[in-house]
């Protein structure tokens, strides 16, 4: 591919803010997008934002007693476009952006701080109910129903004994149907975990030897696919989740993708082959999965396991001098993104040429 050829990175508008932010997601059909984040005087914040004429208005800003660690509109519908939140203190708060001063949900989800949130079963995406899931620091994970009070539908914590690790990423997958769905988790300790909750059992785990900090499948509504897993140590391991052998798991295939921490990774809507990785650094790297010419093979006892595809790197960009926390790309418009940073910076990039890969 050409440098011509190549898709170009571009930072289309830059915007600071006067507070830490951790989190930023597009509000479906729209030209909206949120950030979350928490003042230097320790309250949370939400700031729903519009792109006008190519600069960005600020419509709302809504202050809160906690700051506020992630967000999902996964498990909302496209009328009510609600923002699932989890907050410092370990509370789940779903929220009416149009009339945000009381949660229309509210659970106190966790112990300790929520680091993570997922959502499916909303906006068309995903079979079967709405759910969302969360992983805490005090070690478990949990998936609730919003349409139900209190209790969460599903509760993966440690066994007795075993020591609870922090967790820091998770991930819906597989709800291709009213029945089927799983959730995966990954820790602090390099351990990923894959829940079944279809038949409430851990399906498989393994472990990539360093923290993981995101986890994606390249789509949630179809049979798993691919699962990306971005690790502390600049590394991230593409599995392909088609074929699972029994004793092996799932084939994988990992790439040194950033001299630092890949914090995140975001497939490309339109096109499950493309992803990028957001790093400590402060860079941002498009990444095109191949897969190979036989997903599957058999080992010497003729059991199926599966072969592992590769990555090339499309183009990468430097943002920042500090961490980018998180990445979002619009569900509706090809190419159009928007990152934040912990230089307390909001990005709307704009990723050319896409269509033509």
């Amino acid at each position: 591919m050409s440098a011509f050829e190549k898709p170009q990175i571009i930072a289309h508008i830059q915007k600071g803010l006067n507070y830490t932010v951790f989190d930023c997601k597009w509000v479906p059909c729209s030209a909206k997008f949120v950030t979350m984040g928490n003042f230097a005087r320790g309250t949370g914040v939400i700031q729903l934002y519009e792109i006008q004429h190519g600069d960005l208005k600020l419509l709302r800003e809504i202050e809160k007693a906690k700051p506020i660690k992630c967000g999902t509109f996964g498990a909302t519908s496209l009328q009510q476009r609600y923002l699932a939140t989890g907050d410092f203190d370990g509370n789940l708060h779903i929220w009416n952006l149009e009339a945000p001063e009381t949660p229309v949900y509210s659970v106190k989800g966790h112990k300790e701080i929520i680091n993570t949130i997922d959502g499916i079963g909303g906006l068309g995406i995903g079979e079967g109910a709405p759910e969302i899931v969360t992983g805490s620091r005090d070690g478990t994970v949990k998936v609730w129903d919003p349409r139900q009070k209190e209790d969460p539908v599903a509760n993966m914590e440690p066994v007795q004994g075993e020591n609870k690790r922090d967790c820091w990423t998770v991930a819906f997958g597989n709800a291709y149907n009213q029945e089927e769905r799983v959730v995966c988790a990954g820790y602090d300790n390099g351990d990923i975990k894959l829940f079944d909750l279809r038949n409430m059992a851990l399906r498989w785990e393994t472990n990539i030897k360093n923290g993981v900090c995101s986890l994606e499948f390249d789509r949630k509504d179809i049979s798993m696919n691919k699962l990306v897993a971005t690790s502390l140590e600049g590394k991230f391991h593409v599995f392909d989740m088609r074929t699972q052998h029994p004793t092996k798991g799932f084939a994988s295939v990992s790439e040194k993708a950033h001299k630092s921490t890949v914090w995140q990774v975001r497939h490309l809507p339109q096109n499950r082959e493309l992803f990028l990785t957001a790093g400590g650094a402060g860079s941002l790297h498009l990444w095109k999965y191949e897969y190979p010419i036989q997903r599957s093979k058999k080992d010497s006892e003729g059991v199926e396991m599966g072969v592992a595809g590769s990555v090339s790197l499309l183009q990468n960009v430097t943002l920042s001098t500090q961490p980018i926390s998180s990445l979002d790309w619009s569900p509706d418009k090809r190419g159009l993104c928007i990152c934040s940073s912990f230089d307390q910076m909001v990005r709307v990039l704009i990723v050319t040429k896409l269509h033509k890969i």
